[in-house]
């Protein structure tokens, strides 16, 4: 079994960000990042802007690569599944909010909501359940939004 690739998209607007809640494995029922596998001969962009059309009904732009990184899933100590995703920061630029495809759910959180997890509890209302790399790429790609909202004000002063 090798690795497959695949994308994901930050999506960072008013200082919030986009999660879906994942509607098939793996991590069904987990929230994340909107993303999927590439397709052959699809470039990492156009998978990114795929994928999130797909799950959340928005047009988006890839902005900058957030991380790349290795999401390696166990299961009574054998690999289950093994990605290599990469992470983008995107802008939105169209279509309207919907959860589709393999996401049951689709909302925008706000910064306290994933630097506050719970203590696991999955049943936990509201409680979104991170993963503590999802949460890294989330914080990574915000911090990386405001600034670049920062340089763009400095553009137009």
């Amino acid at each position: 079994m090798s690795p497959l690739v695949g994308v994901g998209g930050v999506i960072v607007q008013e200082g919030r960000v986009l999660l879906v809640r994942r509607g098939t494995e793996p991590l069904r029922g987990r929230w994340s990042i909107p993303g999927g596998l590439i397709e052959v001969g699809e470039m990492l962009g156009e998978a990114v802007a795929r994928e999130v059309r797909e799950e959340t009904g928005l047009e988006v732009e890839p902005v900058a690569l957030v991380e790349l990184l290795d999401r390696i899933h166990r299961e009574d100590g054998r690999v289950r599944y093994h990605y290599v995703i990469a992470d983008y920061l995107c802008r939105v630029t169209g279509g309207t909010l919907k959860a589709a495809s393999d996401a049951d759910e689709v909302r925008w959180v706000d910064r306290e909501e994933w630097t506050t997890q719970d203590d696991g509890d999955l049943a936990a209302e509201g409680a979104l359940a991170l993963e503590p790399i999802t949460v890294r790429v989330i914080e990574a790609a915000w911090k990386r939004a405001r600034a670049m909202d920062v340089s763009k004000q400095g553009e137009r002063e």
